[in-house]
């Protein structure tokens, strides 16, 4: 069973999101704007989910959770939640 550890900033509006995916790429701290910034309840805890199983997270992410490289920022991917820019800080298990 694959497993990967992710963490993520989930936000309503696209804008916001691609304003955040900015602010990151210039170096502010992952966590700090999660916390700021992300309607998840993973917010409290800088956006970390943790360990997840293939499978556990809505499809459009759990696919790009299992198939994004390792420490590169992703999106921002619309869901039914919103919008997401994730990071897989480290995946386990075979992934195929």
């Amino acid at each position: 069973m694959s497993t990967a550890i992710v963490r993520h900033i989930l936000v309503k509006d696209i804008a916001q999101a691609e304003a955040l995916k900015q602010k990151l790429k210039n170096g502010a701290d992952f966590a700090k704007l999660a916390k700021q910034h992300s309607i998840c309840n993973s917010a409290n805890r800088g956006g970390e989910l943790g360990e997840v199983k293939k499978g556990q997270l809505v499809p459009v992410i759990d696919k790009l959770v299992f198939s994004a490289p390792e420490k590169v920022l992703q999106g921002p991917v619309k869901s039914k939640f919103g919008y997401h820019l994730l990071e897989v800080k480290f995946r386990m298990g075979s992934l195929r």
